[in-house]
């Protein structure tokens, strides 16, 4: 999780429960245990857009009686955690207002609450928001599925006022820092209750403008991306899985003005795949590039590269090329990299002077970063279907199909099964290989920029964008490192 301007933000809706899978919808607001399957081993949930929170949230019950919190999806954390209803974060205001307006949780009023690790639990984000207080155990439901004494963290102290459903690796839970204890975080769990066959998750995040999206435990829907889905592999951190990471190994950049291969020292990239981040952030020279062709500029006021809004009714996409020149590719259109920095229509922001002058300021969603730890948030994922295997440490990632109204979801059919309806992609030993082009004169940056430009914003599916040259990029060898170091979100732990 990487906090940001923009984004949204999910309210739980009836879930769609189906043989062998849970779906959560969402709105824009270890060992094997030898468990006998139940009948329903998928399960679903609604993912809803409101961007004011600047995630992805749905609404689960904990404890017993239940308490209702609304909690934000994040794949680049692994711990689930709910803010204290006496932290300070969560007081009313002078006018009765919850400062944790999407819930907090009372332990005194729940009958099966126990503490198991008092003060254990503890991150800081690169943000510089923290939450620490106590680990616990207690009820926990979605959907329908009851997960009974599942390890949750309580936020006693924190500056974020709502908390997070992990779904990472358990390896990479804050407990592995604070106790050396890894626990079964919510998909192991899951899976060892018998809800789903394997330790598996999708996520469809529907466009920027969308209402609904969903994550579906244990399984995959064909009809929510166009194109053939790929499996790639995660790579390791430190020789042990803490982390979604993949190679990006090539950027293009596409409009009707032209096409360029972008290039940065940094390629290959492990890049996190985060929904728990608003924008994405790519290395400095690579992101110097991206702004050069679509005209954004760095604000000093904002903290963030900007650019006009009208920008985003342009038609240009940027490809992000995966494991090797044999693998995934997936465009993203402006349409969904240029985000508004309010709500209100009548109060937007506008530059002031320069050659924008008078225009409206709108975020990109590529930034720039300078930490070695890059990720690709909400900006990229919402363009791409994305298949979380635990268990075989790869994804599979296809080009979405937005708005997609039709379902037809395919589970694992076992444990350590592999992604249905996929394909590994071949010859993935050559993501250690990196795009070389002899320099470019940003070709496609007048497509970008233009001014008067009736581009459609509501593009039916990421495939049907404007496609880069088919000439195969000149490539070269070097010696693949990881630039990571240390957590993901997190920079220390208390």
């Amino acid at each position: 999780m990487k906090s940001s301007l923009v984004g949204a933000s999910l309210v739980s809706t009836l879930g769609l429960v189906q043989a062998q899978t849970i779906q959560w919808n969402i709105e824009g607001r270890h060992p094997q245990p030898h468990l006998a399957r139940r009948a329903k081993t998928t399960y679903e949930e609604v993912i809803s857009n409101d961007r004011s929170e600047g995630g992805y949230f749905t609404e689960v019950t904990i404890g017993n009686p239940p308490q209702n919190i609304t909690l934000q999806l994040d794949t680049g954390s692994s711990d689930v955690w709910v803010p204290w209803n006496c932290a300070d974060i969560c007081e009313d205001d002078n006018n009765g207002k919850s400062g944790c307006p999407l819930g907090s949780f009372d332990p005194d009023k729940s009958k099966t609450f126990k503490h198991v690790a008092p003060g254990m639990f503890g991150i800081t984000f690169v943000d510089d928001s923290y939450v620490k207080g106590d680990y616990f155990e207690d009820h926990f439901e979605l959907d329908g599925a009851v997960i009974n004494n599942l390890t949750m963290g309580l936020a006693i102290k924190t500056n974020i006022s709502y908390g997070l459903i992990g779904v990472g690796y358990a390896k990479n839970e804050a407990s592995g820092s604070t106790t050396d204890v890894i626990y079964p975080n919510l998909p192991v769990a899951m899976y060892q209750a018998g809800y789903i066959n394997t330790i598996a998750y999708s996520v469809w995040l529907n466009d920027l403008d969308a209402k609904a999206g969903s994550i579906l435990f244990g399984g995959v829907d064909t009809a929510k991306y166009v194109g053939d889905m790929h499996r790639i592999d995660i790579q390791k951190l430190d020789g042990h899985y803490y982390h979604f990471i993949v190679a990006l190994t090539s950027l293009v950049a596409t409009s009707s003005s032209g096409s360029d291969v972008l290039t940065s020292d940094s390629f290959p990239i492990q890049a996190v795949l985060d929904s728990g981040t608003t924008l994405s952030y790519l290395p400095q020279d690579l992101a110097h590039e991206i702004w050069e062709e679509v005209g954004a500029v760095w604000s000093q006021y904002y903290g963030v590269a900007v650019l006009p809004c009208a920008y985003g009714r342009n038609q240009g996409n940027f490809t992000f090329g995966f494991a090797g020149p044999d693998g995934p590719s997936i465009s993203v259109g402006m349409d969904e990299l240029v985000l508004s920095m309010t709500s209100d229509a009548a109060n937007m922001p506008v530059f002031e002077s320069g050659a924008y002058k008078g225009e409206n300021i709108c975020t990109f969603g590529i930034q720039n970063d300078t930490n070695d730890l890059y990720l690709l948030g909400n900006t990229f994922l919402r363009s791409a279907y994305v298949v979380y295997d635990l268990v075989n440490n790869e994804v599979g990632i296809a080009a979405t199909d937005f708005n997609s109204t039709k379902s037809k979801r395919v589970p694992f059919k076992s444990y350590g099964a592999t992604i249905p309806s996929a394909t590994a992609s071949s010859n993935q030993h050559r993501a250690t290989e990196k795009p070389t082009v002899p320099g470019h004169n940003f070709t496609a940056a007048e497509g970008f920029q233009e001014s008067d430009s009736n581009g459609n914003d509501d593009k039916d599916n990421a495939g049907s964008l404007l496609n880069p040259p088919t000439t195969p990029l000149a490539l070269v060898v070097t010696t693949m490192s990881f630039m990571l170091a240390g957590g993901r979100i997190f920079s220390s732990i208390f």
